[in-house]
């Protein structure tokens, strides 16, 4: 079956064609694994799938009807580094301030998040959203959660990040507290209960999830419309090492707070010793977990 064609990015990025590695078997499930910045989809894809996850298997034989893509991030300016032009999914300031300077985020996370939405729609036409997984690593960790948090469309299988963090996660997260507060301050007051509720959820039906994802959307300058909460739906793995030492553990511990506040259901493993990069006890674990949360029959 012929999948639709992608709709195409903007002007301002690019790209490149995504290294597609074929099933070993019959072509059942499709992974789509995002690479950190400053990589390319080419350099990272083999050396991960060929990663030993148990004495007999590598990380590529633990799914053999998976067909997996490794998007290519298009080339941007990195003010951090001088305005190098990189591959990067989006450009961002220092991850020890990540609060400081978010708008340099937004253009590459709309842009990035159309991209992967496309790359998702392809994939769920042919083997459907049961089926699909979409995971990365630093960065494209942290892009991967944006666009799942961002995709209207089905729920897909799983996600997994390695290594990452959440972009605009503190705003998202306030915005989920401030609610839950002004609720809680419902309950021992004596204001009318149904004004002040309506005041601590917005004039619209919408929880406080769901205002919090619309936010990030008006944020990234994206389609208010319909509502993304598919990323309830989808459960999720997220590993990192205590010892990172390009984004400091704090930051994924946080990741972790914020999705549950929005409804993410999320496995959480933290590695001693390990520093930016994943390891055999990290993807031994990944593999076990999507194994659970996919429910694939191997026969």
């Amino acid at each position: 079956m012929e999948s639709p064609d992608p709709p195409k990015p903007s002007k301002a990025s690019t790209y490149p064609e995504p290294l597609v590695i074929p099933p070993l078997r019959d072509h059942r499930q499709t992974f789509i694994i995002l690479h950190g910045r400053g990589s390319n989809g080419v350099t990272f894809g083999p050396p991960f799938l060929d990663t030993q996850v148990t004495e007999s298997q590598t990380l590529r034989s633990c799914f053999p009807y998976a067909q997996i893509i490794f998007p290519t991030a298009s080339r941007r300016r990195a003010q951090i580094y001088h305005r190098s032009v990189i591959n990067q999914w989006f450009d961002n300031w220092s991850l020890q301030t990540p609060n400081e300077r978010t708008e340099l985020q937004v253009q590459g996370l709309r842009e990035t998040s159309a991209y992967i939405h496309s790359l998702l729609q392809s994939a769920i036409y042919q083997v459907g959203a049961e089926n699909v997984v979409l995971g990365g690593l630093s960065q494209g960790c942290a892009t991967a959660l944006i666009a799942l948090l961002t995709w209207d469309g089905e729920p897909i299988a799983a996600g997994f990040g390695m290594c990452g963090w959440l972009p605009f996660r503190k705003q998202m997260e306030d915005i989920v507290i401030a609610n839950e507060s002004s609720v809680e301050n419902v309950k021992g007051g004596d204001d009318d209960l149904f004004e002040t509720l309506g005041e601590a959820v917005g004039d619209g039906d919408d929880d406080a999830p769901t205002q919090a994802i619309a936010f990030l959307k008006e944020e990234l300058e994206m389609s208010a419309e319909g509502r993304s909460t598919a990323v309830q739906k989808v459960p999720l793995f997220l590993g990192q090492g205590v010892e990172d030492e390009k984004v400091p553990i704090g930051l994924g511990r946080q990741a972790v707070s914020c999705l549950r506040h929005l409804g993410a259901k999320v496995e959480w493993r933290e590695y001693e010793g390990l520093g930016h990069w994943y390891s055999r006890a990290m993807l031994f674990e990944l593999v076990n977990e999507l194994r659970i949360m996919t429910s694939w029959k191997e026969d």
